[in-house]
């Protein structure tokens, strides 16, 4: 071990020395800027665990949100469909009922017009007979007036029968 210091001519108090310096600068590098870093960076490693987990529970509640937003789209898919066979089904009921109202009115304007057709229809008889009888009284006023033979009575008769 002498040959090694001689031949690389190491002075051990030097080593000493330079040992307890490199010591002291370690020790102080250490209490100094290695605690100060490493507080530091794990401290930045829980910041960037915080934010990864913020970031989790923001993913799993955007993913909550959407499958909430598409359930109340479903929902709001079924309502409205819903809504539209209800509106249809009134609105069949609506022209069943307006359907149903036109032919009962249909029905009494039918009815009012045969009783005045047969109303009508008696005026008319009655007027006809009117005229008959009155045929017939100037008939018979025209045959009393005249005095006939009986050729003559026959012929007044076909004519008076062709009139009525």
């Amino acid at each position: 071990m002498d040959e090694l210091i001689n031949t690389f001519h190491i002075d051990i108090k030097m080593l000493a020395a330079q040992v307890v310096n490199f010591a002291i600068v370690v020790g102080v590098l250490y209490k100094f800027a290695y605690k100060p870093l490493l507080k530091h960076m794990d401290e930045r490693s829980d910041i960037i665990k915080k934010g990864l987990a913020d970031a989790k529970k923001a993913q799993e509640q955007l993913e909550s949100a959407e499958k909430a937003r598409e359930e109340k789209f479903i929902e709001a898919k079924k309502e409205a469909k819903e809504i539209i066979e209800n509106a249809q089904r009134q609105a069949e009921e609506s022209k069943q009922e307006i359907v149903g109202e036109a032919k009962k009115e249909t029905e009494k304007v039918i009815e009012q017009a045969k009783k005045q057709i047969h109303t009508k229809k008696e005026e008319m008889v009655k007027e006809a007979k009117q005229e008959i009888g009155q045929l017939v009284i100037q008939t018979t006023e025209k045959i009393l007036s005249k005095e006939l033979d009986s050729e003559t009575r026959k012929s007044i008769t076909r004519d008076a029968l062709q009139n009525i």
